[in-house]
């Protein structure tokens, strides 16, 4: 099972992939493009992190059950 922090790391550092992506001038044209065009509607790694800390609050007074975390190390 994925943990909220594992699951916050991965969709950061797929954006920091997908940035990669559309960087590298070896790559084909398409595969830049398409790498931007996916960019243009993934979220930040702020965005990710603050949805993560409103989940917590939502979890500590509710049955809410977390997706993200607003850290992406392990807080046992």
């Amino acid at each position: 099972m994925t943990m909220p922090h594992e699951r916050t790391r991965a969709v950061i550092q797929t954006r920091d992939f997908l940035v990669e992506l559309s960087r590298n001038a070896e790559l084909p044209k398409d595969v830049r493009s398409s790498a931007k065009h996916l960019l243009r509607h993934y979220p930040s790694a702020s965005d990710v992190l603050l949805v993560g800390k409103g989940e917590e609050l939502l979890a500590s007074t509710t049955i809410w059950s977390q997706i993200f975390s607003s850290d992406t190390d392990y807080k046992g």
